[in-house]
């Protein structure tokens, strides 16, 4: 018989605590972090329109947060999820990067535009290393299958 003592929002809480506590988990919890104090920063500045990188950032490092911690990517394998999540970190790595040096270096007079800049160079580098640990992942688990030596094919 099911056990009914425990609701389904504390199973849902257990989990979350239980994979933040991961690497993967830890890099993410980071990435949302990172991207919503850059949307405060930026929200704040002249030129707000750079927001728009963090938002979606933010959203789709949810998304993968929200998909790992539940266990739902070994229920839907028709997405290949560690692929999905190396070309999301990888594009926003770059992004980031690309946008933080722009607001960083052009961003006289505005201290919300130079600090947006300044966390979006430390996301960016968080993005970075979560594209490394993901590629070493990939990396680990492909299967090397050996040629096949027989003639008579």
């Amino acid at each position: 018989m099911a056990d009914t003592t425990t609701s389904s929002g504390g199973n849902c809480v257990d989990k979350l605590k239980s994979y933040v506590k991961t690497q993967k988990g830890f890099i993410l919890a980071g990435e949302i972090l990172l991207s919503f104090i850059i949307i405060i920063c930026y929200a704040a500045s002249v030129y707000a329109g750079y927001s728009a990188l963090a938002i979606c950032e933010m959203i789709f490092a949810i998304v993968f947060f929200v998909v790992f911690m539940m266990g739902l990517d070994k229920q839907f394998q028709l997405v290949n999820w560690m692929w999905s999540d190396l070309f999301r970190a990888g594009i926003g790595a770059v992004l980031y990067l690309i946008t933080s040096l722009i607001c960083v270096i052009g961003g006289s007079g505005d201290g919300a535009r130079i600090a947006g800049g300044v966390f979006g160079l430390i996301a960016g580098l968080l993005f970075a290393y979560d594209t490394y640990t993901i590629f070493l992942q990939i990396k680990g688990t492909r299967q090397h299958t050996a040629a096949s030596t027989d003639d008579r094919v």
